[in-house]
């Protein structure tokens, strides 16, 4: 079982008429998701390849299609005000793909979506994908396909290199989660953790850490207290230099604290096996299933 989205999760999507949007939705569709809108203000009326409908708010789309689920494709600038557009017009699931968002915008989006129960994912991440039923976002539909894992990482590229290892050698995953690698996201690994614990069909997790912050240190506690399902780690980043950023504006190790090292020791310190390679993780994430 999926968590999160399935083939019945009703998406629109925000900035659906640009060229990102347009060609990763035209994915998104190809690949079974249920697009029912799109929103650009200004193009309200439109129709988007012909089928898909235009409107100016996202209020429009929930009120007219009964849309649950936005998926974000608009520059860094709008990008808080599509979050609480969204928010506001009462979908339940909010993917935001969009790089680059100001810290501070984040900073007032993060409360605002949380005291109204809405489940954000990213922002700066590749979305999430049900294998064989819906994909929200930007993960390559063909590297992956149904099965007992589940996965949720704050590294785009990562994820689908550990979703090809296991896909290539016979094995899927229920749900796969890139939750982003900002230093403020709207999900963390617990949030995922949680569902992925209460999922019968999930019967192991991977999760993909990196430097900085202390995230997959309080996910490997929490794993062990409250998760009765094997956990397999990857944490990227062992050669990273102190103070240097890698990738993400998360990603950067400060004195002694956020370390690859550290983190898969927290893991390991808890029981959970930590791969030293994707191609390593994957084996090992096959071996809890088989």
């Amino acid at each position: 079982m999926s968590i999160l989205l399935n083939e019945e999760t009703k998406v629109v999507v925000q900035g659906i008429t640009g060229s990102e949007g347009t060609f990763h939705t035209r994915r998104n569709v190809a690949y079974g998701t249920n697009v029912v809108a799109g929103v650009t203000p200004g193009k309200g009326g439109q129709k988007w390849d012909d089928s898909v409908p235009v409107y100016d708010t996202v209020d429009e789309a929930v009120r007219e299609v009964g849309a649950n689920a936005s998926l974000i494709f608009v520059p860094a600038r709008f990008a808080a005000d599509a979050i609480f557009e969204a928010a506001d017009a009462g979908v339940g699931l909010i993917v935001c793909i969009t790089e680059g968002i100001p810290v501070l915008d984040m900073a007032r989006v993060y409360p605002y979506v949380q005291s109204r129960g809405i489940t954000l994912i990213g922002p700066n991440c590749p979305g999430l994908i049900s294998p064989g039923k819906a994909n929200m976002g930007i993960i390559p539909g063909e590297i992956t396909g149904p099965g007992p894992i589940g996965l949720v990482s704050r590294s785009g590229t990562l994820t689908y290199q550990v979703m090809y290892e296991m896909w290539t050698r016979g094995v899927g995953q229920s749900t796969c989660i890139g939750i982003g690698g900002d230093p403020i996201v709207g999900t963390n690994f617990i949030d995922v953790l949680g569902r992925f614990a209460e999922d019968p069909e999930t019967k192991a997790v991977v999760l993909i850490g990196e430097i900085g912050g202390d995230d997959e240190e309080r996910a490997a506690s929490f794993a062990k207290e409250n998760v009765d399902k094997p956990i397999v780690a990857y944490v990227a980043g062992f050669t990273a230099p102190e103070g240097k950023r890698m990738g993400h504006a998360g990603a950067i190790v400060s004195g002694s604290k956020g370390t690859a090292a550290a983190k898969a020791e927290a893991f390991e310190s808890m029981g959970f096996r930590v791969g030293r390679s994707p191609t390593e993780t994957a084996l090992f994430a096959i071996e809890a299933v088989r």
